[in-house]
């Protein structure tokens, strides 16, 4: 039986990497996968899937307004595909999570949505809170603080490395914008250091 996977994490923890590693183990066995990443990260090029250790592959790319569910229907009846995989899923809508869910249920395919639980601001994103929601299965890949706890927690930085409090929820970037943290240290970067 087919699910919706929810792979969760901060920057930094290696989601890409697994989406990647998950891909090649399917081909590598002669099973073909899906990938789909958003159309305006292009920070490793267009229609790529990037990993900062190295590795990457060919993507199909998806807006905010595209049907994943005729996606992936198109896809499935191009050919045999094993599994669909989704990077930056934090980035889909809310209706387009319920497309990937009905992509599952109706047409008996496993999905992998791999992206972010919170943003720079703490709040969730409306992919990742869907995703919540309706996965069936979800796992949490894990990365640390500076300080050697675990990072929950991710900070939006300007050019003088202080954290932004303000500003769009959704703004591409890499280790030049982004830094993974505890929620102390979170907190403290936000200027919320109180414990009341």
């Amino acid at each position: 039986m087919a699910k919706l996977y929810f792979h969760y994490s901060t920057m930094n923890a290696g989601k890409s990497t697994l989406l990647l590693q998950a891909s090649y183990n399917y081909n590598e066995r002669g099973m073909a996968t899906y990938l789909l990443t958003a159309n305006f990260d292009n920070r490793s090029g267009a229609g790529k899937i990037a990993s900062r250790i190295g590795i990457e592959a060919e993507a199909d790319t998806y807006t905010q307004s595209d049907d994943l569910f005729a996606k992936i229907d198109a896809r499935l009846k191009a050919g045999p595909c094993a599994c669909v995989m989704v990077d930056e899923a934090q980035w889909m809508t809310r209706d387009q999570v319920w497309q990937l869910a009905r992509a599952v249920d109706d047409l008996n395919v496993p999905v992998m949505a791999y992206g972010l639980r919170v943003d720079f601001r703490g709040e969730l994103f409306p992919g990742s809170a869907a995703l919540l929601a309706l996965a069936d299965e979800m796992r949490e890949v894990r990365t640390i603080c500076h300080c050697g706890r675990k990072a929950t927690m991710v900070i939006r930085v300007g050019p003088d490395g202080k954290a932004i409090r303000e500003g769009a929820q959704i703004e591409v970037g890499g280790n030049d914008r982004y830094v993974s943290l505890c929620r102390k240290h979170f907190r403290e970067e936000i200027g919320d250091a109180t414990s009341g």
